[in-house]
């Protein structure tokens, strides 16, 4: 009872939309936000990425969820306020916040730029706050973030569009950066292209790379080479065509978070050739040794990128056009949209338009 009666203690009035239990069921929720700091910015949330993560967070798949959970980390809005120390933005600016909100700032990783793998990283929405308060998400009319963990969107980027950039956008725009898997001339697959593989085949495309989507189908062949401009298609579940690509790829960016086989991936790479993970699969793999012992192969992984390195993926995205396919919807379609997204059934994420349809 005391969390609740200090999140009630908060002076700033807030509105949005929880799960209250397993079912994930959203529904409107009334609750507080704190006063904003000197180092805050109080901005109106105009729309809200759906991520997968959100879908595991209401249903407490991770085990990890304490409710009512607020979900949303892919913000963009309105700057309404500023602290008296904020240095970054204006009252009028737009900005976006990720999926953290803070971290310890003392760690190796806070002082190389990389909060994002901070042992003490706070997440945007189901955290908690320094003060121990937990923390909610987008799916809400106001924000107040510390504004380190905020960043700055270009005019030219769509607030629509590029909100899911916030999340999707990083999590492959850091891999391909950190791995070297960014340079001209390059070839790089993306397996999977669901919500982060449509943009990394956009964000590749952009850094010079040449790409080819990996899928277990041929469905979204056309949708591959024709809409996202792929300059080919393998279908890993055809022998032939694996055969034929073994030993062509620089690297690999691997999309999937369900369980499927790492052999067949590691033989596409070249020798010296990366294949990393930023799916989250919910069973361990099966990694074989003796491929990457003869081609001096890696295999790693990624996770979202630090607050510099996300700015400098917004800003690469507004310079080269970069920006999500998404299905913008109304607040209150979000349980229809999570049960789609359940069965993938979007194309390829789904963006609420808080600003417009959240009503109290």
């Amino acid at each position: 009872m005391a969390e609740k009666s200090h999140q009630e203690g908060y002076p700033t009035k807030a509105f949005g939309w929880a799960a209250r239990d397993q079912s994930g069921v959203l529904s409107p929720f009334n609750f507080s936000r704190r006063a904003t700091g000197e180092k805050d910015v109080a901005f109106k949330v105009l729309f809200c990425g759906v991520c997968h993560t959100d879908l595991h967070m209401i249903k407490n798949e991770w085990g990890t969820s304490s409710y009512p959970v607020v979900p949303g980390h892919e913000i963009m809005g309105q700057v309404t306020a500023v602290g008296s120390k904020v240095e970054k933005f204006k009252v009028g600016d737009k900005v976006g916040v990720g999926y953290m909100v803070g971290s310890c700032h003392s760690c190796d990783s806070c002082h190389n730029d990389l909060e994002n793998y901070c042992p003490e990283m706070i997440l945007t929405s189901g955290g908690k706050y320094h003060d121990g308060i937990t923390t909610y998400g987008g799916f809400s009319d106001i924000m107040i973030a510390d504004e380190h963990y905020a960043v700055r969107i270009p005019e030219n980027l769509p607030l629509d569009s590029g909100a899911p950039l916030l999340c999707a956008g990083i999590t492959v725009y850091s891999p391909l950066r950190f791995y070297g898997l960014d340079k001209p001339g390059m070839h790089v697959g993306v397996v999977g292209l669901g919500g982060l593989g449509h943009v990394a085949v956009k964000f590749a495309k952009a850094m010079g790379v040449k790409v080819t989507v990996i899928s277990t189908s041929l469905e979204k062949k056309e949708e591959a080479l024709e809409h996202l401009g792929a300059h080919s298609f393998l279908v890993s579940r055809d022998p032939d065509q694996m055969q034929a690509a073994i030993g062509t790829m620089d690297g690999i960016i691997d999309t999937v978070s369900a369980a499927h086989p790492l052999f067949p991936l590691i033989g596409l790479l070249k020798t010296q050739g990366k294949l990393v993970l930023v799916g989250g699969p919910p069973k361990p793999l099966e990694l074989p040794v003796f491929p990457l012992i003869m081609g001096r192969k890696i295999v790693g992984g990624s996770s979202i990128g630090g607050m510099k390195e996300t700015q400098e993926m917004i800003d690469f995205a507004a310079e080269n056009n970069i920006t999500a396919d998404v299905e913008v919807i109304p607040m209150d379609y979000v349980n229809t949209a999570f049960e789609r997204l359940a069965k993938a059934d979007v194309r390829y994420r789904f963006v609420i338009d808080v600003g417009n349809t959240l009503k109290i």
